[in-house]
């Protein structure tokens, strides 16, 4: 289901979108906006019964009008956001407009139904060409999404206080179902080149995804057919194509559509079944905006985790590098005694002269600053050691992270920002920003939680923030904290202070510290158990590590855990 790119909002997907909004949004009132990142607008309009919520976006690879459920709050408003908030206070939204195969949607809003237009929003949905632009009474921009410059296009530049211009008319005439298949067929022909040349130069509306559509249900058989000449279709393809086109012109026609994520495409919202034989899905607009998040957010996971691992890597790299350097320093150390039996060989010569005496002394006090560096030189090892294992330990979760099926995107994107936090502040010791630290403090770390059979709680850190918190700070005496036995990974405290914890929900614990720990490809591995009173965090060490007075080590099975993660559903307290 996930692509590098969305599928491209056609002007089927627009049509079927607007079917569905003028039922349910016509009228209503602007309440809302806010603009969640630079190419996107989310605008809350009330009706009788709810609030929708519509997001508009004129990204060039993921332009879109669709619905979504009701966004997070976004802490302080963008100027666009603000503007539009201001400019659509207290007004109706009237009518919805769009003509013919222009992917230009217009939101017509008055004081109320009845009353002169005062406002117009319109989203533009053509590839990099796409925008949006609020318009004044008299179709003048009072703002817009992308400022086009005389030196981006001299056709149709426009930036704030133009005039509005639509866009320049389509190629090619507007497809007709009256339009007899020898006429169609013939115009296809005119000039002997593919047909999905054809399909696309002579008619509007024609995107590569629906010709894909509309030459077959099966993908392989579909791109073969459009790669045809139109002088090699047989009149018999010729006669199902053209069925094909009839129905895709009548499901248009009657406003029937329905969506399916089978097919040619990534998804389709109509099909060549009769209308007599039309189910409605759910909600069109609703599921395409699932679509669309689900795919951006898949995007956005993919490039953030690259670049944080790319910079683990770097990281990791000059650590060990730096550690060695250490140690060879140390290595050195080594030689002070013999420097010291050298100084002193000099010395017990019967008549040592200037010069030998001057020699020694060099010795001893090379050998002195030697043995004075050791400690030093064991602290620089320490803390390169401390941050490799902190990096490490990054890893692990950022591994975890990524492979893992059973985790929602946007749950992912939140911990991809903790662990970058995690790196850049505590790794770095870089001084934070007011804003960033006031972020984190208001932000409550969440640690997985998960239920044993027998209901007993299971915490579960996935960075070093939540390993502090569920191991040092949230827990109290009778819990039991699990980690895999010399090996980076996760925290995992099992709340046996609620209840009496037995065999089974310490193995379950176990095994979660097995799977979430840099071991967790092995059939088995030791973990450490000790109570939760008798941890110690470590002062000087990164947040997150700790220390036990007493333990005992368990077998665990890391797959047994897995196993039992695909059969329950999770949960974020």
């Amino acid at each position: 289901m996930f692509s590098n790119n969305p599928q491209t909002m056609d002007i089927t997907a627009l049509k079927a979108v607007i079917c569905e909004l003028r039922k349910e949004i016509q009228p209503s009132r602007f309440e809302k906006a806010q603009q969640p990142d630079p190419h996107t607008l989310q605008i809350g309009f009330r009706t009788l019964n709810e609030l929708i919520w519509l997001e508009l976006s004129w990204k060039a690879e993921a332009a879109r009008l669709v619905k979504i459920p009701s966004p997070s709050r976004i802490d302080g408003a963008s100027t666009l956001a603000k503007q539009v908030q201001s400019c659509l206070g207290q007004k109706a939204l009237i009518d919805i407009q769009q003509k013919d195969f222009d992917r230009v949607v217009e939101f017509r809003l008055a004081l109320r139904p009845g009353a002169p237009i005062e406002r117009t929003l319109v989203i533009e949905l053509m590839g990099r060409h796409s925008n949006f632009l609020l318009l004044n009474e008299d179709h003048k921009v009072i703002t817009l999404g992308r400022q086009v410059k005389v030196s981006q296009s001299r056709i149709r530049p426009i930036s704030t206080g133009d005039k509005y211009i639509p866009p320049p008319p389509l190629k090619g005439i507007k497809p007709n179902k009256n339009e007899e298949i020898e006429c169609w067929k013939k115009r296809l022909c005119l000039i002997p080149t593919s047909l999905r040349k054809a399909l696309q130069e002579s008619y509007q509306g024609i995107s590569p995804t629906l010709a894909l559509q509309l030459a077959n249900d099966d993908p392989v058989i579909a791109k073969k057919v459009l790669e045809l000449s139109v002088l090699e279709i047989t009149n018999e393809h010729w006669e199902k194509l053209y069925k094909r086109w009839c129905s895709w012109l009548t499901k248009i026609e009657k406003g029937v559509f329905k969506l399916s994520f089978d097919g040619p495409t990534a998804y389709k919202v109509w099909d060549t079944e009769g209308i007599e034989d039309f189910s409605p899905s759910d909600s069109i607009c609703l599921s395409l905006g699932k679509y669309y998040r689900d795919n951006l957010d898949h995007q956005a996971i993919n490039n953030f985790s690259k670049k944080l691992l790319q910079k683990l890597d770097f990281s990791l790299k000059n650590e060990r590098i730096s550690l060695k350097k250490q140690k060879e320093l140390l290595r050195k150390t080594s030689e002070s005694s013999s420097l010291k039996e050298e100084a002193d060989k000099i010395l017990s010569q019967p008549l040592p002269t200037r010069e030998s005496i001057t020699k020694a002394q060099k010795l001893y006090q090379k050998a002195k600053k030697l043995r004075r560096s050791v400690e030093s030189l064991n602290k620089r090892c320490k803390y390169h050691q401390e941050r490799i294992h902190f990096l490490e330990n990054i890893q692990i979760y950022l591994d975890e992270l990524i492979t893992n099926q059973w985790e929602d995107s946007q749950t992912k994107l939140q911990r991809l920002e903790d662990l970058n936090v995690e790196f850049l502040t505590l790794l770095t010791k870089a001084k934070q920003s007011k804003n960033s630290r006031k972020n984190q403090n208001n932000q409550k770390q969440k640690a997985l939680e998960i239920k044993s059979p027998r209901g007993l709680l299971i915490q579960i850190g996935r960075n070093h923030r939540q390993n502090l918190l569920i191991s040092l700070k949230e827990s109290k005496s009778g819990d039991l904290w699990f980690h895999a036995q010399e090996c980076p990974g996760s925290h995992v405290v099992l709340k046996s202070s609620e209840a009496l914890a037995e065999e089974s929900d310490l193995q379950l614990a176990s095994d979660f510290a097995a799977y979430f720990s840099k071991a967790k490809a092995n059939k088995k591995v030791a973990v450490v158990v000790a109570p939760t009173q008798s941890l110690q965090r470590i002062g000087d060490a990164s947040t997150g590590t700790v220390r036990h007075r007493e333990g005992s080590v368990r077998w665990a099975k890391p797959e047994r855990a897995e196993n039992y993660i695909s059969e329950k559903e999770l949960f974020n307290s």
